[in-house]
């Protein structure tokens, strides 16, 4: 569906108006630009990985924001270290990592964990914070850029990062620009936090299972062996721990192999 500009115009106001408080089953009351962020929440929700997140977030912020011609997302490690994973155009990386090197810039100081939470240039050509990165910017076609930092997971990996939007034009970026990257960085941080949680619940639960897996085999090789040489408990489970040692082999596969083909290896003397 085309949208024209005065649509696009009502819809934004219309949006940073009322808000989630409009009416998700009214179309006709939400209008597009409300729409696009309802599907966007959804198409957050049913994300896997901290990637694809990432992805939808950048490619509709270039589709909400007609505005923004290159939109990038910055990371920040615990350890320091930046990247950027996800961008709608090359030159996002080259602006991106001029920032990483030269230790300043919008993105990169939205991403530290004590930077501001909002870093705005409407002219960079008329801006001096960043005395290295804005001419370089400025000499790539850069008029404006809007960084907004992403809320850090509380949980480990404790990432940092920022949600950054250029514009060829110097004031290209207003006000209303600013509201809708807010919320869109409210969603991405939201979503990554999300989607790392049943990560980590995942895992968990993966090695629990593992855990418990493993305890059941063990238990089974150590019956096996008590029940043929007439061992105790802690005799068997010695057996099994020296000749996991001596073979080179983990304790849980070698009782898995006892126990699939201990049929096999009646005349074998684990001793």
């Amino acid at each position: 569906m085309t949208v024209s500009e005065h649509e696009w115009a009502e819809a934004r106001t219309r949006f940073i108006a009322n808000g989630i408080a409009v009416d998700p089953a009214d179309d006709a009351v939400r209008g597009p630009l409300s729409r696009q962020f309802a599907e966007l929440a959804t198409a957050l929700l049913h994300a896997e990985t901290v990637a694809e997140v990432l992805e939808q977030v950048v490619h509709a912020t270039a589709r909400l924001i007609p505005s923004v011609d290159v939109v990038s997302i910055t990371l920040r490690s615990p350890e320091g270290r930046f990247h950027t994973p996800v961008e709608t155009d090359p030159i996002a990386v080259t602006l991106d990592e001029l920032q990483y090197s030269y230790r300043e810039g919008p993105c990169h100081d939205a991403a530290e964990p004590t930077g501001p939470a909002v870093s705005h240039c409407p002219n960079l050509r008329l801006d001096t914070r960043w005395p290295k990165w804005g001419p370089a910017a400025a000499g790539l076609g850069v008029g404006a850029v809007l960084a907004v930092a992403l809320v850090p997971n509380p949980n480990p990996p404790q990432l940092s990062g920022a949600l950054n939007v250029y514009s060829h034009e110097p004031y290209g970026l207003d006000g209303t620009d600013q509201d809708q990257v807010l919320l869109l960085a409210t969603h991405a941080s939201l979503a990554v936090a999300r989607t790392n949680a049943v990560t980590q619940s995942q895992l968990r639960e993966e090695h629990l299972r593992q855990a418990i897996d493993s305890r059941d085999v063990i238990g089974q090789a150590k019956g096996i062996i008590m029940s043929r040489r007439g061992v105790s408990a802690d005799e068997a489970f010695d057996i099994l721990r020296r000749t996991s040692q001596q073979l080179n082999v983990k304790l849980a596969r070698l009782a898995e192999t006892l126990t699939a083909r201990h049929g096999e290896l009646d005349g074998v003397d684990p001793r």
